[in-house]
């Protein structure tokens, strides 16, 4: 399932369920409050019910919660369609992007923490607009050119999260294959290393290069993508990227191997420091 998995409905089932506790609610009195029958409250926290944006955004008001952080976050859990009675940039290419990928950027965007191993293209956060645009029309050949653009715009949109207060936390492991294929032709290449050199260098940023030399490793069989959240602490998901979709596994046994194979591969990669020289190297050689 592409989002709203069933972990994600429980924990966000468990969370509604702590706030209505701490608001001194029963189910019953809930219910009420929102006008909805108590057997429908029961279900959402227990998780046995698929909850809309706008289901949770009417608990919170009725539970008075008011951090907008943590407000964001839960409609987040409930999946893409709004609710929250904001507008989010991303709302804007609702026709153009499928509801998994709306639900990344909108989980990205209320995200304290991003680990992402790339083994064959440069991160979507770091990327320059002409490599973003080649990557797009070799992902998605004959794509007409206003939704190459588009989809481009998104993708450099997305990068706010780094220049945010407090920005996203990133921790990148890059195979030097990432660094080697000349996407675009050799001018475009050229300019995204820099781009990379420069996105290494922020403080909230941790770039490491597994080289050739370091043979095989245990991210061979793909990159993959860990985001977390300080204010729900189990709540992280690990998104995998097929060409038509991604998968989400948000299972715990998932989350400890992913988290296990990250760090793994961050002791085999380069150091941060050796990874910029490395960087560096490769961009005199681009």
């Amino acid at each position: 399932m592409p989002y709203g998995t069933a972990v994600r409905r429980r924990k966000l089932g468990a969370e509604l369920r702590a706030l209505r506790s701490r608001a001194g609610l029963t189910s019953g009195e809930a219910a009420r409050l929102v006008g909805w029958h108590q057997s429908k409250v029961s279900r959402i926290e227990t998780g046995r019910s698929r909850v809309k944006a706008s289901d949770v955004t009417l608990l919170l008001d009725a539970y008075s919660v008011r951090d907008p952080a943590l407000r964001d976050l839960l409609v987040a859990m409930a999946g893409p369609g709004g609710g929250d009675g904001r507008t989010h940039w991303w709302q804007a290419y609702r026709d153009l992007l499928p509801p998994e990928y709306r639900d990344f950027i909108r989980l990205e965007s209320q995200a304290d923490r991003m680990r992402t191993l790339e083994t064959t293209v440069v991160p979507g956060l770091f990327q320059t607009p002409d490599y973003a645009r080649a990557v797009t029309r070799a992902a998605l050949v004959g794509l007409p050119d206003a939704q190459v653009d588009a989809l481009v715009e998104v993708r450099l949109a997305r990068q706010e999260v780094l220049r945010r207060d407090p920005p996203l936390q990133v921790s990148a492991v890059l195979d030097e294959a990432v660094l080697r294929r000349a996407v675009g032709g050799p001018g475009v290449m050229e300019r995204q290393l820099y781009r990379l050199l420069e996105a290494a260098r922020l403080p909230h940023v941790r770039v490491q290069v597994l080289p050739f030399a370091a043979g095989e490793h245990i991210g061979v069989t793909g990159p993959f993508v860990i985001l977390s959240f300080s204010n729900i602490s189990d709540l992280d998901v690990v998104v995998l990227d097929h060409l038509t979709s991604s998968l989400y596994l948000e299972g715990t046994e998932d989350l400890k191997a992913y988290a296990s194979a990250f760090n793994s591969l961050q002791r085999v990669a380069l150091s941060p420091e050796d990874s910029l020289e490395f960087i560096a190297g490769t961009c005199d050689g681009a």
